[in-house]
């Protein structure tokens, strides 16, 4: 005996819905195996749901995008810094500046190690001590470093910090998105059960092969368990032939 499948990725749910919808238009409302108030709910949610996979979707193709330019910004920032520090302990070295020169930029003065700057949080905090330092250090009179400026690091600083809020800020979105379209999904689940419930209680007085090929026609989907002969010819289900992604 086949039992029932409901719906269990967002195209499956959209394809029950749109078919309720669209046997609705061929059927006249008297002859319709399920109530007006569930037809009315469905021509409700259908859009409000569609636009919302939709918009989760694009949402979280930005995401992607985002969080490949926030990369590469980052790591021309850390190129930037960390190539500053070590020019910086050259000069150093060859007695351009003095070892006091560090502790400008919140480094011991004999300590020559370039600084952690391998996560955001540890590149954003290091980025604005370094750029602070230099331009004070400047603004005192001393002799800037340079090859690379510190014009130069602030400009990749600057942009890694525009493109990592941008980036926190598609993360909030698409946190957001994927919150209503599960919330949505839930709502339109109920919806569908209740469909389907009432598309079978209105063929109960048919025969089981009878009322399950009128379901069909309705949308609602049959599935033989693996020790059960599979029907020849079964009518289309809303399952389609491909394979699909659970949610």
């Amino acid at each position: 005996m086949p039992y029932r499948r409901l719906p269990n990725t967002d195209s499956a749910r959209l394809r029950a819905l749109k078919r309720a919808v669209e046997i609705s238009k061929e059927i006249p409302p008297f002859r319709l195996a399920f109530s007006m108030k569930t037809l009315v709910k469905i021509q409700a949610i259908l859009p409000l749901f569609e636009n919302s996979i939709s918009h989760q979707r694009q949402t979280l193709v930005n995401q992607t995008d985002k969080a490949k330019r926030n990369q590469e910004t980052a790591k021309k920032a850390r190129l930037y810094i960390t190539h500053f520090l070590r020019v910086m302990n050259m000069a150093i070295v060859r007695g351009e500046l003095p070892p006091e020169t560090r502790s400008f930029y919140g480094i011991a003065t004999d300590d020559a190690t370039i600084p952690s700057l391998t996560t955001e949080n540890e590149l954003v905090a290091w980025g604005k001590r370094i750029i602070d330092g230099e331009e004070y250090r400047i603004r005192k009179g001393s002799s800037p470093v340079t090859n690379p400026t510190i014009a130069v690091v602030k400009v990749r600083y600057e942009k890694f910090l525009e493109t990592r809020n941008h980036y926190k800020t598609i993360n909030r979105r698409a946190s957001e998105c994927v919150n209503k379209t599960s919330d949505m999904r839930r709502e339109v689940d109920e919806l569908i059960t209740i469909l389907w419930n009432e598309i079978e209680s209105g063929f109960s007085s048919l025969p089981e092969d009878e009322k399950r090929a009128s379901a069909e026609r309705y949308g609602v989907v049959y599935v033989f368990r693996k020790n059960e002969m599979v029907r020849k010819d079964l009518s289309p289900t809303l399952f389609g032939s491909g394979q699909e992604e659970n949610n």
